[in-house]
């Protein structure tokens, strides 16, 4: 096993090394929550102070035209695409996972207009699967469970390629072979996997994702949907807000909906938040993704080897079916979090048992890995955790 000079020496040999001063970092803390809001980049506040002052105090209304803030869901949704095997033109920003995720299956839906049954993994994240069933009513639909394994009747398949609890992964190729098979549509949800792997929807009818976790574009940041250009034409964005207007500004009265991915824009773009997503773009477009892979793969085996049998490993064991995370199992997480916290190492913990550490290979170093092992043991040897204030709640965990 790996002592801790062997992971300074680790350190030192990264190719990615450079990039953790990209981030503003604490002085102290071991920050392993990535997969739930990323690092800020150095170059955020600049580039939100831009908007803010120069834009908008420059321009004020003329922003629309002179910043190109009308033009950003497209023009950031084409800078996106390539971290998810994307074209440009295939990808529009903007609104929140929620919405796209009701966007794209309602749409598959009419695109497969004999079928009545949405298929689901029932334990995804709550907004994917509260989502589909308050559409499911909407339709009167049947929803059925993705372990079933019965998709010829379906009408769209929607999946997460990592799943939020476990970091298991899914075979996106595979599992998007096998709903084509049976005729239905796939749907990915790439939140837990976008910027910590190499993501490929382009096989997949529709994609959606966040920018906030291991992309780095902070609280609230903006989402993303991808559409296949084979349904372009015909998919229907069922909420069609005037920005997917073909000619917004001709106030229309009837909505007519734009060529392309324009189609599936909504409402007015969040100026401020899409200034930050440029922001961590303009670091993300010069990382090399297979490195990140290697590289996540690396610190979570090496997490999973320091903890031994300390705790039930919730996470695969074996790398090539995981993300970036590792979870492990603790009747009394919620109290055992806290108290890692309160000495500097930042994980979350996921009802009703789940300790979660999400491993961001930008800034995550293997010195980290091994000090946030070693933290993790001694709370649970001396039994830390058992202090009362570390069993109150609070609002976020």
């Amino acid at each position: 096993m790996l002592d801790r000079d062997r992971c300074l020496a680790l350190d030192a040999e990264d190719p990615l090394r450079d990039f953790r001063d990209e981030f503003v970092l604490p002085e102290g803390v071991v920050y392993l929550v990535g997969n739930s809001l990323g690092a800020l980049p150095r170059r955020t506040s600049e580039r939100v102070r831009q908007a803010v002052e120069d834009e908008w105090g420059g321009h004020l209304v003329g922003g629309w035209n002179h910043a190109g803030w009308y033009a950003q869901p497209l023009t950031t949704g084409d800078r996106l695409a390539p971290l998810i095997g994307a074209g440009p033109g295939q990808v529009v920003v903007g609104n929140t996972t929620s919405i796209a995720i009701y966007q794209a299956v309602a749409a598959a839906t009419r695109l497969r207009p004999d079928r009545r049954v949405i298929v689901s993994d029932v334990r995804n994240f709550p907004t994917d699967h509260y989502m589909v069933q308050g559409l499911a009513r909407t339709l009167g639909y049947e929803i059925r469970d993705f372990a079933e394994g019965r998709f010829d009747d379906a009408a769209v398949v929607l999946l997460s390629e990592v799943d939020y609890r476990t970091g298991a992964r899914h075979d996106v190729p595979a599992v998007t072979e096998r709903v084509h098979a049976a005729g239905a549509l796939m749907v990915w949800d790439v939140c837990h996997s976008v910027g910590a792997m190499e993501v490929d929807v382009s096989k997949a009818d529709f994609g959606v994702g966040c920018t906030y976790k291991y992309l780095n574009a902070g609280p609230g940041a903006p989402a993303f949907l991808y559409v296949n250009p084979r349904h372009q034409a015909a998919a229907e964005n069922v909420l069609s807000g005037w920005h997917g207007h073909a000619e917004p500004f001709a106030f229309e009265r009837d909505f007519r909906p734009a060529e392309g991915i324009r189609r599936f824009a909504v409402g007015t773009p969040h100026v401020l938040s899409f200034a930050a997503l440029e922001a961590a773009l303009d670091v993300w477009e010069r990382v090399p993704m297979r490195q990140v892979r290697a590289k996540s793969v690396a610190l979570t085996s090496l997490f999973i080897d320091l903890v031994g049998d300390s705790l039930e490993l919730a996470s695969p064991r074996e790398a090539a079916q995981r993300g970036s995370q590792v979870s492990l199992y603790h009747p009394d997480g919620y109290p055992v979090m806290r108290a890692l916290i309160d000495r500097g190492v930042y994980g979350d913990f996921r009802a009703p048992d789940i300790l979660r550490f999400g491993f961001a290979p930008l800034y995550t170093r293997f010195v980290d890995v091994y000090d946030a092992a070693a933290v993790l043991a001694e709370v649970l040897d001396k039994e830390l955790w058992r202090e009362e204030k570390y069993a109150q709640r609070l609002a976020v965990t």
